[in-house]
């Protein structure tokens, strides 16, 4: 897939394919490699976004990129979105928590720190704190790439399924009296993706429900790939 979108990589470093279109196998460790290639964005860290739908199966995919790059002896640290939610309303204040006490911090050198929202209580709770000397950062979650953090990101992967799919994973997880509330957030996400551009500006798509044949450990199926630039200009 061809972007203009200045945010996103194109030119040298790009890799893609047509075959991409339906769906090929993609090493994590390749995706590793551009990361740690490129510039650290973020004071001395590397950020990596992994954005998309409600139940397209970000949390998997994070979790596979934490487990390969802890593999590679990286200091790695991975925030999920849904702890910084101020319910099922307050997506957009959790992503100001992030931008400004996270991000924005470890950009200044300190650490960063934010307070994991207890859906049971609805309430903020404990104290989490991440160094300044984490080497790898990875947020999931609705609004992890979010524009006003685009200029921190080395990597942003959007992970998508069908609406289908999404709803059926939602329910089984928290139950059918939420379903109410998942068609709301469903809604109310498809208008803020729209407005944020956020597939477009993805570096890699990802399939969330892949039927390609693939190693889950060490592959991810990716539809579209178009990893940024490491010249000088980007640097």
């Amino acid at each position: 897939m061809e972007s203009t979108d200045p945010d996103r990589g194109g030119g040298a470093g790009k890799v893609s394919s047509t075959a991409a279109d339906h769906g090929s196998s993609l090493t994590i460790d390749s995706l590793l490699d551009s990361v740690q290639t490129g510039p650290a964005r973020l004071g001395r860290t590397r950020l990596i976004g992994v954005d998309g739908p409600a139940g397209s199966g970000k949390t998997t995919v994070a979790a596979l990129l934490q487990a390969r790059a802890e593999a590679r002896d990286l200091n790695t640290y991975l925030i999920h979105m849904d702890d910084l939610y101020d319910g099922w309303s307050g997506a957009e204040r959790g992503f100001v928590l992030l931008r400004d006490h996270v991000l924005q911090r470890l950009s200044d050198g300190r650490e960063g720190r934010y307070r994991r929202y207890d859906w049971y209580a609805g309430a903020y709770a404990e104290l989490h704190v991440v160094p300044n000397t984490v080497e790898l950062l990875i947020v999931e979650g609705v609004t992890a790439c979010d524009r006003d953090a685009a200029h921190w990101q080395s990597l942003r992967l959007w992970v998508e399924t069908t609406n289908e799919i999404r709803l059926d994973r939602g329910i089984e997880r928290d139950g059918e009296a939420l379903r109410d509330h998942w068609l709301d957030w469903m809604r109310w996400e498809r208008d803020h993706f729209a407005e944020q551009n956020t597939r477009a500006r993805a570096h890699v798509i990802v399939d969330g429900a892949p039927s390609v044949p693939h190693d889950p450990a060490l592959e991810l199926v990716t539809k579209s790939v178009a990893l940024p630039p490491h010249d000088s200009a980007a640097s």
